[in-house]
C-alpha cells in the first residue's frame, strides 16, 4: 500500500472519530437542554397548582349580634341605612353556583408577579389560573412564565387592547394548548356539546368583582387577531354581526347553545388556544357576562 493511501485512510478515520465525538457531544447537550426545559416546565406547573390550592375560600367569622345598647341607638336614629345587596347571594338567586374560592391579589402581586390582575376558574377542569397583562409587550407571556423564565407553559394572559376590568365588548384571553392537558388544552373538550352543558360557567375574579360568564359557543377560527379584525368592536353593529355569524354556524366546527341569549349590548369573554394539528387555526370558547356586580 502506498504511503499516501495510508495517510488518506488515517485522515478519514480521524475525521470519523471527530465527527462521532461531535455528534455525541451534541446529543448530550440536546438531552441536557431538553431535560432542563422539562424540569423548568414542571416547576412552573407545580407553581400554578400551588397557587390554585391557595385560592380555597377562607371562612370568615360572622359579625356578632349588636348589643342591646347599640340596638337602642339604632332605633333612635331617624333613617335606617340601606341594606347592601350581596352579589354572591344574587348569583345564587340566579341559580348560579358560587365556588368556594378567594383570591388574595395583594399577595399574588407582591410575592409572585405584579402583572397578575385577575383569576380565571372553570369548575371541574384544569382551568384555574392567574391572568396577567404585560405593560409593554403583548406577546411576553406567550413565551415567559410567572417567574420570568423563558419557555413553556407560559401564562394565561390578555393584551393591552383590553381593559383590565372586563368592560370591553369582547375580551380575549390567551393560553397554550399544552400536551399534558394544562393551561388552555382543556378548552378543546368544549367541542362536545354534552361537555359544554355540564361545564357552563367561567368565573373571573378581580380585586373588586366576581364575574360569571355562561358559555354559549366553542369553535375553530383562523389565526386572525379577533379584536383587530373587527375594529375592536367599537360599533355595536359590528358585535351584532359577529354574534350573528356565530349563531348561524358559519364558522368551522361550531358548537352552539341556542338557549343562551347574546346580543350587541353584552360583554363577551373569548378564551383562545392553539390547535396542534392546525397551526394556522385557533380554538375559541366564548361566554356571555351574566353579572357585573361588585363584591
Amino acid at each position: 500500500m502506498r504511503k499516501n493511501d495510508k495517510d488518506a485512510g488515517g485522515n478519514r478515520a480521524r475525521i470519523w472519530k471527530i465527527a462521532s465525538m461531535a455528534f455525541l457531544v451534541a446529543a448530550i447537550v440536546c438531552t441536557v437542554v431538553a431535560c432542563a426545559g422539562k424540569a423548568k416546565q414542571e416547576d412552573a406547573e407545580d407553581q400554578y397548582e400551588s397557587l390554585a390550592e391557595q385560592t380555597t375560600k377562607v371562612v370568615v367569622e360572622e359579625t356578632p349580634e349588636p348589643s342591646a345598647e347599640s340596638s337602642e341607638g339604632s332605633e333612635a336614629s331617624e333613617e335606617e341605612p340601606e341594606e347592601e345587596v350581596d352579589p354572591l347571594k344574587a348569583l345564587e338567586d340566579m341559580g348560579i353556583p358560587v365556588p368556594e374560592k378567594q383570591v388574595d391579589f395583594d399577595n399574588l402581586q407582591e410575592t409572585v408577579n405584579k402583572d397578575i390582575y385577575a383569576w380565571i376558574y372553570i369548575p371541574d377542569t384544569a382551568v384555574d389560573y392567574p391572568i396577567l397583562q404585560h405593560p409593554t409587550d403583548n406577546t411576553y407571556y406567550l413565551n415567559y412564565n410567572l417567574d420570568g423564565s423563558r419557555g413553556y407553559p407560559g401564562c394565561i394572559y390578555t393584551e393591552d387592547y383590553n381593559a383590565k376590568d372586563f368592560t370591553d365588548p369582547v375580551t380575549v384571553v390567551y393560553g397554550h394548548n399544552m400536551k399534558d392537558g394544562s393551561m388552555f388544552a382543556g378548552l378543546h373538550k368544549y367541542a362536545d356539546s354534552e361537555y359544554m352543558e355540564s361545564h357552563p360557567y367561567v368565573y373571573i375574579y378581580t380585586p373588586d368583582s366576581l364575574l360569571v360568564y355562561e358559555i354559549f359557543t366553542a369553535h375553530e377560527t383562523t389565526d386572525e387577531h379577533i379584536l383587530y379584525a373587527h375594529n375592536w368592536f367599537e360599533e355595536k353593529s359590528v358585535l351584532e354581526d359577529y354574534i350573528k355569524d356565530i349563531s348561524d354556524a358559519r364558522i368551522m366546527g361550531s358548537v352552539l347553545r341556542e338557549d343562551v341569549e347574546v346580543d350587541g349590548d353584552d360583554c363577551i369573554l373569548t378564551l383562545s388556544t392553539c390547535i396542534s394539528t392546525k397551526p394556522n387555526n385557533r380554538f375559541v370558547v366564548q361566554g356571555v357576562l351574566l353579572n357585573a356586580s361588585e363584591e
